[in-house]
């Protein structure tokens, strides 16, 4: 054990390879208190796949962890200059305090009261202020004197810990809000969504009427009535949360700039919106034509399958677009100008 610990201490400062291993208990923890909605919830089934992912990740970030760790370590790394660095050193330490009330308090109303959402709530975000802040106070110092910048980005500490907001931030969607928040969202979504069809087949000129969230069609069969009720399953609640975590994952491993994550992941929430839309129209539709009891075949599940698997695809699309750099060279009048690199020569 001791050899072992020798030689990671090499690769990384001992600080922060215990402040690195604490963090891996927090999220152990996390990963536990959330298995119990992971196993009673299917919106969030998903969340098996979340220890694997921060894992997946961290492990992918690894050479730029060691690398800012070494920019941080170096003679001149820059740090926060006046009043900026007296409220970076107070946040952190208030993120520390803070994330280890919240975490004690989850925890403890866990033992006595078992699994609830905000107990839940206050563990993943009570062990995302800690992961984060013990990481930043555990940063090595710099071998001489720092280099003063304006920029909370410019931070050699601000960007060593940047590295780690998915594997500490992705459990707050992993698991479900609080009640009343979540009651709330799936509420609104669910008006929304069936405002939205009977708005498209009123104005495809297709007989409908609305009755809260039961939508009234023409009869199929002679006496049987056709009414398709849009039920809080149906409000995108489920898709919303899979497709916020598989854009966080996205943006996470492919994107660089954090603007272009910001815009994936919201992208994401769109698509989610709108694949459910689609969703809704289509089995509004297919009720229109075959009747309300067609739906309860299994083209009910394949189409909300259909949404989650088009929405990914969607921001599968997006990312080479994203990913995209645009190169734009002067012409002097005496070459022709080469917008693509060619042969093995300098671009």
């Amino acid at each position: 054990m001791t050899a072992l610990w020798k030689k990671w201490t090499a690769i990384v400062p001992a600080p922060f390879l215990t402040a690195l291993l604490l963090g891996a208990g927090y999220l152990g923890f996390v990963a536990w208190e959330q298995s119990h909605w992971w196993l009673a919830l299917t919106d969030y089934s998903f969340g098996w796949l979340v220890p694997l992912f921060v894992v997946f990740v961290v492990h992918d970030r690894w050479p730029r962890v060691t690398g800012a760790l070494r920019a941080c370590a170096a003679p001149g790394s820059p740090r926060m200059a006046g009043w900026g660095a007296g409220a970076l050193q107070t946040a952190a330490y208030g993120a520390l305090a803070g994330g280890a009330g919240l975490f004690f308090l989850g925890a403890t109303y866990r033992a006595g009261a078992g699994s609830s959402q905000p107990g839940t709530l206050a563990v993943s975000l009570g062990a995302a202020a800690l992961l984060l802040a013990t990481l930043f106070v555990s940063a090595p110092e710099p071998a001489g004197e720092a280099t003063a910048v304006g920029r909370l980005t410019g931070d050699a500490r601000v960007r060593l810990v940047a590295l780690f907001l998915f594997p500490a931030l992705v459990w707050l969607v992993s698991a479900p809000m609080v009640s009343v928040v979540e009651q709330n969202l799936t509420r609104f979504l669910l008006g929304l969504v069936v405002r939205v069809v009977f708005f498209v087949f009123d104005v495809l000129g297709l007989a409908v009427q609305r009755d809260g969230n039961v939508l009234t069609l023409p009869e199929v069969l002679p006496g049987q009535p056709n009414q398709v009720g849009v039920a809080e399953a149906c409000s995108g609640i489920r898709s919303f949360t899979a497709c916020l975590f598989a854009g966080s994952f996205l943006a996470a491993v492919f994107l660089e700039r954090f603007w272009k994550k910001l815009l994936l992941v919201s992208l994401a929430v769109v698509f989610a919106f709108g694949m459910n839309v689609l969703r809704a129209l289509f089995l509004t539709a297919w009720a229109y034509n075959y009747g309300e009891h067609s739906m309860e075949t299994k083209v009910h599940d394949l189409a909300g399958y259909a949404v989650l698997g088009l929405t990914v695809a969607g921001l599968l699309c997006l990312l080479p677009l994203l990913n995209l750099k645009l190169s734009f060279r002067q012409h002097d009048g005496t070459k022709t100008p080469t917008p693509f690199p060619t042969g093995n020569g300098p671009a």
